[in-house]
């Protein structure tokens, strides 16, 4: 696999990054670095480097755009982009507008569709755990619930890319971890914000939810996202710490401040009716981190493919898309966001295991697949500009809503 630097899809330069693919994939598995490193291009802000170039890939030319971050420039720091609730979607455009971004990439895989429950409306949650300024936002699906290609062995939906209140990037694997007492009994709390619950489970939905029907959070399985929607289900509204509403169906709407609603399905279902109006009910949640003992400033989901510098074990090969990736390197003080460009002439783009070698070629050390497809968005803000522009070319020909992504902000 060959890059070749280009300026504004032009000449391309000298430089050549990598040799070619073979010989790359043979540096990966015996764990050789590759030589040579990407010029610095256009200067976004302190600390954050735009650069594109030409990967010559095994089914075609793909065109990669790429923010470098220097998370050690103290103006800079990385953040959750998000359109204000979980379950709602927005350009990754308009969600860095609005959240004062000067750069940003679109971020996890969500419920864009919901094809195999007539009647269900798509919520357009993401995937996995999600935590904004050190708030927790939300909980991980199911694994078979997931959307998105199939994940890589050993990975899971609660794997997420984040950045610890001590300014360094890693990655991790968050899970929930709650519940919900009264008087009379302990229940253990599955979900929370989640447009999929596990099967027999109870989970919690807050105001960061949004509007969005929770009956979406009641269908598929465990293991098969596309089974029928559950006929047991009950919903418990609880308001300043008592019970004050409760129906056999998942309901919508807003969730107001200071207000939990409760959903069960099954066995959860079956405890849930056990509630009465007025009744005391205290919910508590926070996500658990596997590895890092510093709390996450910022999260989000997606799938590891690069660990300790070495490709994960069966990533794909053989399947080429338009991709989105985040690498660490530098201990975590430096981010690669990583976007491929739509166009056409683009459009075969890399398979998974090409990204994470794409990654580790660029200086990662750990790498992170984001959604693709459709998706993919880079966007930054010019020099002198105000605000973001989009940079590659999405493959829908025009940005795609998307639940989440990782934004760039400069304190000035």
């Amino acid at each position: 696999m060959t890059l070749h630097r280009t300026r504004s899809g032009t000449a391309r330069a000298a430089l050549t990054l990598l040799t070619a693919f073979g010989a790359l994939a043979g540096a990966a598995l015996t764990g050789a670095a590759p030589a040579g490193a990407v010029q610095r291009g256009t200067r976004i802000a302190p600390g954050v480097v735009y650069d594109e170039f030409d990967i010559a890939a095994a089914r075609g030319t793909a065109h990669a755009h790429v923010l470098t971050v220097d998370l050690r420039e103290r103006r800079i720091r990385l953040g959750l982009l998000h359109p204000g609730a979980v379950a709602a979607r927005a350009p990754v455009s308009r969600q860095a507008a609005a959240l004062g971004a000067v750069a940003g990439v679109n971020g996890d895989f969500f419920n864009i569709s919901e094809t195999q429950h007539p009647g269900v409306q798509a919520t357009g949650a993401s995937v996995g755990p999600a935590i904004a300024r050190g708030r927790v936002l939300k909980g991980a699906v199911p694994d078979g619930q997931r959307f998105g290609p199939a994940l890589p062995p050993g990975t899971s939906t609660a794997d997420v890319f984040g950045v610890g209140t001590d300014r360094r990037a890693r990655l991790d694997r968050l899970r929930l971890t709650g519940s919900v007492r009264t008087p009379e009994d302990v229940l253990p709390l599955r979900g929370l914000n989640q447009y999929a619950l596990p099967v027999g489970s109870v989970g919690a939905f807050t105001a960061a939810w949004g509007s969005a029907s929770r009956v979406r959070a009641t269908c598929g399985t465990d293991t098969d996202r596309a089974a029928p929607c559950s006929t047991d289900t009950y919903e418990v509204t609880v308001r300043r710490g008592r019970v004050v509403a409760a129906s056999d169906t998942p309901g919508g709407g807003p969730v107001a401040a200071g207000t939990t609603v409760l959903v069960g399905r099954e066995e959860g279902a079956r405890r849930l009716r056990k509630f009465f109006v007025g009744e005391r009910v205290t919910v508590r949640h926070r996500l658990v981190a596997a590895a890092s003992r510093v709390p996450y400033r910022f999260a989000l989901g997606g799938y590891p493919v690069l660990s300790g510098g070495r490709p994960l074990p069966g990533l794909d090969d053989r399947t080429s898309a338009v991709r989105t990736a985040v690498g660490v390197a530098d201990g975590g003080r430096r981010v690669l966001l990583l976007a491929l460009d739509g166009a056409p002439a683009y459009r075969t783009g890399l398979t998974v295991a090409e990204v994470a070698a794409v990654m580790r070629g660029l200086g990662a050390v750990h790498a992170f697949s984001l959604d693709g497809g459709g998706s993919t968005t880079l966007v930054a803000r010019a020099p002198g500009a105000p605000a973001v522009s989009v940079r590659n070319h999405p493959s829908d020909g025009a940005e795609r809503p998307v639940a989440n992504g990782i934004g760039v902000f400069f304190t000035g």
